[in-house]
């Protein structure tokens, strides 16, 4: 007697979706793909997304230097740009009732279909990557740190129907035995990326570049090859943007740069701009450089600065608090420097800023830029971290707290005040606050004014 039976219906497939903003995360990706550290799946789906303030102006991912290197890593490539056009990925999320609508368009427009989705992203509290998080509803998570600012706390309150999906936080050793403090009020644990396969993918993106050198008159070559010379890398980071820093003052930040290298005995310097920083700047920089009797080098490709540390060989880099000081020192060995840390503390605004820990990061383990040989790096740097961290966002830590009351009692002294607000530490009734009698001193014009001379006194002291 014949029968008949209904096969089974087959699985769906898994589609895993990398979300990527910059080279330097595409690498981290790669590296992490090379690693192991995500499961088979039957497409890997690369999202592009320029965050720029003005895209159009600006190589996205996927036109900067050696990526194609990265591109065999991913079965298929998209721009989140192009998906959302008219509107700037920084700015715009799905309205929520039309989440449904937007899930719709992207498995449409992407070729998901029915697929489960498995997500990639980074930087999580933020778009683009929160709104990818909320438009593929249940979707689990995985977040992947593109620099220091894994190490301090979630700069929001993230919707638990979004943080609850987060799985793991993937990030790369940069400061060894400092555990990141994001998204642990999920009971997110971290990751570590392995160093060599991240270098390995480094030298990926450098061979590519040194192609690109070769067949081309464009880039340092153009004005005398300076790896012969093992110069002073200088890093511009481009803090006027943020509103950190005014014009003025991160262009004498950057002269100070070259000051501090040629002081130290140096007279081949490189100086690797951010892609949006004035061109004015760097005709100063030359007029600097030119009048202390050093050669210097303006790097006007987009390259990555670890790429520069394989082909350079500079023998010092400087920065302010940039990510790449870190991979300089731990994972190539080549000495750092830093300069400018001091007035970013003073300057972060609210206090609550997310920067606030790279720069306590930064100004607690890297020595000056006119460091005498006396800098030690802060032993107690995972305490600065977490009391830091607990001032910053202390109702989504209150964990922390009984650290934080240790960590000030125990080391607030005069180097250690530049990493705290007598007002936070106030409003927080933490060690260090203003005595109650005195935080009752009503505040007037007068008390302002001495305060505001008090201030300027101290900075002009200090510079």
């Amino acid at each position: 007697m014949g029968s008949s039976a209904l096969s089974p219906a087959a699985p769906p497939r898994t589609t895993q979706v990398f979300c990527a903003s910059t080279l330097y995360g595409a690498a981290t990706l790669a590296a992490a793909i090379d690693a192991g550290l995500f499961p088979p799946a039957d497409r890997r789906l690369l999202v592009v997304c320029n965050n720029a303030g003005s895209p159009e102006l600006t190589p996205s991912v996927d036109e900067m230097p050696g990526f194609e290197r990265l591109r065999g890593r991913f079965d298929d490539l998209v721009s989140w740009n192009e998906t959302i056009r008219p509107f700037h990925p920084g700015g715009w999320a799905p309205r929520p009732g039309d989440v449904p609508i937007w899930e719709r368009h992207l498995r449409l427009t992407w070729g998901l279909g029915d697929d489960r989705v498995h997500l990639v992203v980074e930087s999580i509290q933020v778009n683009p990557a929160l709104a990818i998080a909320q438009i593929f509803t249940g979707a689990p998570i995985d977040v992947y740190a593109d620099g220091l600012m894994s190490y301090g706390p979630t700069r929001s309150k993230i919707d638990p129907l979004v943080g609850e999906r987060v799985r793991r936080l993937l990030h790369l050793d940069l400061v060894p035995g400092l555990k990141p403090l994001l998204l642990t009020e999920f009971g997110v644990g971290a990751e570590l990326v392995p160093t060599d396969g991240f270098l390995r993918v480094l030298d990926e993106l450098t061979d590519a570049y040194d192609a690109d050198a070769d067949d081309t008159a464009a880039g340092p070559a153009a004005t005398g090859d300076p790896s012969a010379h093992s110069p002073a890398l200088l890093l511009g980071q481009y803090l006027s943007a943020l509103s950190i820093l005014t014009e003025s003052e991160e262009e004498e930040l950057h002269i100070r740069m070259v000051r501090g290298a040629v002081a130290r005995g140096h007279t081949q310097v490189v100086f690797k701009p951010h892609p949006n920083a004035p061109a004015v700047w760097s005709r100063l920089l030359r007029e600097e450089a030119a009048q202390l009797g050093a050669e210097l080098t303006i790097l006007d490709s987009p390259v990555l600065a670890e790429v520069l540390y394989r082909r350079l060989k500079p023998a010092l880099v400087v920065g302010c608090f940039s990510t790449a000081l870190f991979t300089a020192s731990a994972f190539y060995g080549i000495p750092v420097a830093r300069t400018g840390t001091e007035l970013l503390l003073e300057r972060l605004t609210p206090y609550q800023n997310s920067n606030r820990v790279p720069v306590t990061i930064v100004d607690a383990l890297l020595p000056p830029l006119d460091d005498d040989g006396t800098h030690r790096p802060d032993p107690q740097v995972g305490e600065l971290v977490a009391t830091v961290g607990y001032a910053m966002q202390h109702q989504i830590h209150p964990e922390l707290r009984p650290a934080a009351e240790g960590y000030l009692s125990r080391h607030l002294d005069q180097h250690t005040w530049r990493y705290f607000k007598r007002r936070r530490l106030t409003a927080l009734a933490l060690p260090g606050a203003v005595p109650a009698q005195l935080a009752r001193i009503p505040r007037n014009a007068t008390a302002r004014r001495m305060v505001r001379r008090a201030r300027k006194l101290r900075s002009t002291l200090r510079s």
